[in-house]
């Protein structure tokens, strides 16, 4: 049975796009089109959508706020950002209003077909630009750099030490070698991270290192 998505885009032309692609693939059934974020709150609810399209750039509620509120109101539902944007605020500010995804237009089209892919069997996607640029920073800011923020706060030192090895994208065989530990040790670590974070593959585990600021600080406020 086909994925039921909603798309919210007030630009018809990309609307329309993003319509026949996804058609195209047989694997979604576009259930609702709106060109504003309050039309596409109202819409999210009542088709009981499996997965929303957004723009960040909607006028009057920017998708950000609509993610918000889709997913007060329709919790089941799954945000996939799509924007203009790939500045790490803008990342940073979607993934915390809940977005499971977060594509950039000028993407190949088959990345936002994986990305409603994935977040439909229960993961989180990012452009591939934005992944790497990301981890790029990480790696730049050094192992040890500090981390304040509520959702990795119950990670032990070793924890946060094995998680910011698993965004580098390093195998837990390579991990262990590094912090001279059992490759089983190591997985131990990943599943209790795992659990304590409510998340279930690497893919939430970048998610959480986003939100917990460990790819660094927006430098402007929105």
């Amino acid at each position: 049975m086909a994925y039921r998505v909603v798309i919210v885009e007030d630009h018809r032309i990309m609307r329309e796009g993003v319509k026949a692609l996804l058609e195209r693939s047989g694997e979604f059934a576009i259930i609702g089109e709106a060109d504003t974020g309050t039309e596409g709150v109202e819409l999210a609810q009542e088709a009981h959508a499996d997965i929303a399209i957004v723009d960040i750039g909607l006028p009057g509620l920017d998708g950000i706020e609509v993610t918000r509120e889709i997913l007060r109101h329709a919790p089941d539902t799954k945000v996939v950002i799509l924007s203009m944007y790939d500045d790490e605020e803008s990342v940073v500010n979607a993934i915390r209003a809940g977005a499971r995804a977060y594509v950039v237009k000028r993407s190949s089209s088959s990345h936002l077909v994986e990305a409603l892919r994935t977040v439909c069997h229960g993961g989180s996607y990012l452009s591939p630009n934005i992944s790497d640029r990301l981890l790029a920073r990480i790696r730049r800011g050094g192992p040890e750099g500090p981390v304040s923020h509520p959702l990795v706060e119950q990670l032990t030192p070793r924890e946060l030490q094995v998680l910011r090895l698993i965004v580098e994208g390093k195998a837990s065989k390579e991990i262990a070698v590094m912090l001279n530990l059992g490759v089983e040790t190591v997985r131990s670590y990943r599943k209790t991270m795992m659990k304590k974070l409510g998340i279930n593959n690497v893919a939430g585990l970048i998610q959480v290192a986003i939100a917990a600021g460990i790819v660094g600080k927006a430098r402007h406020q929105a």
